[in-house]
């Protein structure tokens, strides 16, 4: 119960990273407020988690309504101690020329300026407070080349990195931390929104994308919502009390270079071609 006595905001928190950290938190002891589009679903899950937790239907798109949702939480539960900015989706992937200003508008406001909006009205609450923990959800895509396939995306993980290294330096005076996490490949249904799938059909695609994402990274299994929650946690929690402004990767290992049979696949493959076999 680590977490015992703290309030948290989770946006995007009905399916995927979102709802896992949701359980996460709860599970460590805090009381969650958490929103999403999807009424029916949100409003089922709040039910099945109880009165530690609330749903407030929001697009975070809407800067008012995002506000809103932190007017819940603090009339709900008196306080705001953790942010977890989660909510986003899968852009349009295209080559540069293809690309059009409402697509990379639209692609802004989803991944970008959301966070900018949980960032703003949550910060108050917690100066106020003289304390919390701000988490927004990044990307191995913000890091390096060839982890997205859409530019767009990779560029706005990158913003949401800076913008919340720059925003800890402000906040840190008041006891406020601002960090994120960088995600590798993650079984969610991220991968079937993108590949055109609805809500459902998507969400229920999350198996299938882990039996395929298995090999994604030097670790041999692929990497889970509840892997991403658990680095959440940590940020939100006393044992990272002197971290801020940091980026927390969660990757398998993904990063750190390619896989080390494949490294000496690779060195095979040169000998043989050496040698002329």
């Amino acid at each position: 119960m680590a977490l015992e006595g703290r309030v948290a905001v989770v946006t995007g928190g009905t399916s995927g990273i979102g709802r896992a950290t949701c359980e996460r938190l709860l599970a460590d002891g805090a009381r969650v407020l958490f929103c999403g589009r999807r009424r029916e679903r949100g409003e089922m899950l709040a039910r099945k988690y109880g009165d530690a937790a609330r749903f407030v239907v929001a697009d975070v798109e809407d800067e008012m309504q995002v506000k809103a949702v932190f007017d819940a939480a603090v009339t709900s539960f008196g306080r705001l101690d953790i942010l977890f900015n989660n909510a986003g989706g899968p852009t349009m992937t295209a080559e540069i020329a293809q690309i059009g200003s409402d697509e990379f508008d639209h692609t802004v406001r989803v991944l970008l300026r959301s966070v900018f909006y949980g960032i703003k009205h949550a910060a108050p609450v917690m100066c106020a407070q003289r304390g919390g923990s701000i988490v927004s959800n990044a990307s191995v895509a913000a890091h390096l080349g060839g982890y997205a396939t859409s530019h767009l995306y990779a560029a706005c993980k990158a913003a949401v990195v800076q913008l919340s290294r720059s925003v800890a330096l402000e906040l840190a005076p008041h006891g406020v931390r601002v960090n994120t996490v960088s995600p590798g490949p993650i079984a969610t249904g991220i991968f079937g929104r993108g590949a055109g799938l609805d809500d459902a059909s998507a969400d229920a695609s999350a198996e299938r994308a882990e039996r395929l994402l298995r090999k994604a990274q030097p670790l041999p299994r692929a990497g889970l919502p509840a892997d991403v929650a658990a680095a959440v946690a940590f940020l939100a929690g006393d044992d990272a009390g002197f971290i801020t402004g940091r980026d927390l990767v969660v990757d398998g290992g993904a990063m750190a270079g390619r896989r080390f049979a494949d490294v000496l696949a690779a060195r095979d493959g040169m000998r043989q071609a050496l040698r002329g076999e």
